[in-house]
């Protein structure tokens, strides 16, 4: 089989690449870059092609980084107190204030 060849990826993971390669190209990365992207994405997620031969056939997905969102931030946020988390929003919206600033001038 060749190098690149997706003949071991299943239909879903195919579709998967072209819905994420469509996204990375509306934010304007370049075509071969976002394809490269989309595929190294489907990989880390289900560990390479599903169809016998393929590297990651009868693997458990564990979780995706699809599914990883939030996680982390929410327990972070649980521990602090009221007022660190009032620090922290108001240290942020100082900053895009600042930015907002610099950007306009």
């Amino acid at each position: 089989m060749p190098r690149g060849d997706k003949s071991k990826y299943t239909d879903k993971q195919i579709r998967k690449a072209d819905a994420i390669t469509e996204s990375y190209e509306k934010r304007g990365v370049p075509e071969k870059e976002a394809e490269s992207r989309a595929w190294a994405t489907v990989n880390k997620d289900d560990g390479g092609g599903k169809h016998p031969g393929g590297s990651g056939r009868g693997k458990a997905t564990g979780q995706p980084a699809a599914h990883k969102g939030g996680r982390k931030g929410g327990a972070a946020s649980a521990d602090r107190t009221a007022e660190q988390r009032s620090a922290s929003a108001k240290k942020a919206a100082a900053t895009r204030k600042r930015n907002a600033a610099a950007k306009a001038s």
